[in-house]
């Protein structure tokens, strides 16, 4: 069993996924956990954490052959080598410089792309082929471009769905956190689903824009694939996805694993 970690600035995903088997199997995972993001946690508490979550799901640490991670978050990228470790007595592979991904980036400064959108442009390519347009739906909501010669074009950032409701929340004395779900309508009838309106509906009209924007510019045709936590916050209300794949930067962690052990 291979382990993959995706850790971000909001939460630590990781999930389980064979090593053999046909193409579904191995990049789907059999197991996944999210956990939130804790820059203070050591890496013997997230071990604990680790390999009492596995059980739940009837799988032992024992059953693991490697581990694969990428990481947003500096500091918190030697605790999980070092628990890889110590818990599972494997070396990790930390994708970053120095390892195949597969995907050409043509970014300015390619150490700048984050190695959570190279793995996430891996899967795509793997997944569904090019050109693709991936929206990430994370602590920033992102947008990634990807030719069909597998090159990693560029992209767009903008601050997540949650990101934004919290800055209303803290910066303003009236408005209130709210549940980030559809209004009733477009025109909010009260202030909680005036901010619904804005933060789902108005991100929803974001996305279709920048979709639209995305594709011209690649010549049409792209592939559109969504991922991250709150995906489904936005799905039902835009019909540009071709895929929705809440695992698709561990599928691609799995993938990278793949082209560089053979």
């Amino acid at each position: 069993m291979i382990l993959a970690l995706d850790i971000g600035n909001t939460n630590i995903v990781f999930g389980v996924f064979q090593v053999e088997g046909p193409e579904a199997a191995r990049y789907s995972p059999k197991a996944t956990w999210r956990m939130a993001t804790e820059s203070g946690r050591s890496g013997d508490e997230y071990g604990l954490l680790l390999t009492h979550l596995l059980p739940l799901r009837d799988l032992s640490p024992d059953e693991l052959t490697a581990v694969v991670l990428c990481s947003v978050v500096p500091p918190l990228t030697p605790v999980f080598v070092e628990l890889s470790r110590t818990y599972f007595n494997l070396e990790p592979m930390v994708v970053g410089t120095g390892v195949k991904t597969g995907v050409r980036v043509l970014y300015d400064t390619p150490r700048d792309v984050g190695a959570d959108r190279i793995a996430d442009a891996a899967a795509a390519l793997k997944l569904y082929g090019g050109p693709a347009i991936i929206v990430d739906f994370g602590t920033g909501t992102v947008f990634d471009a990807v030719s069909a010669e597998g090159e990693y074009v560029g992209g767009a950032i903008a601050p997540g769905i949650t990101v934004a409701a919290d800055a209303l929340f803290l910066s303003t004395s009236q408005l209130r956190r709210v549940e980030l779900v559809r209004p009733p309508s477009a025109i909010g009838k009260n202030t909680i689903n005036a901010m619904q309106s804005g933060l789902v509906l108005g991100y929803a009209e974001m996305v279709k824009g920048m979709v639209a924007r995305f594709d011209e510019e690649m010549g049409g045709g792209c592939k559109v694939i969504a991922t991250g936590g709150l995906a489904s916050v936005i799905q039902n209300e835009v019909d540009v996805f071709d895929a929705v794949n809440p695992d698709l930067t561990l599928a691609g962690l799995r993938i990278i694993y793949e082209l560089n052990t053979g």
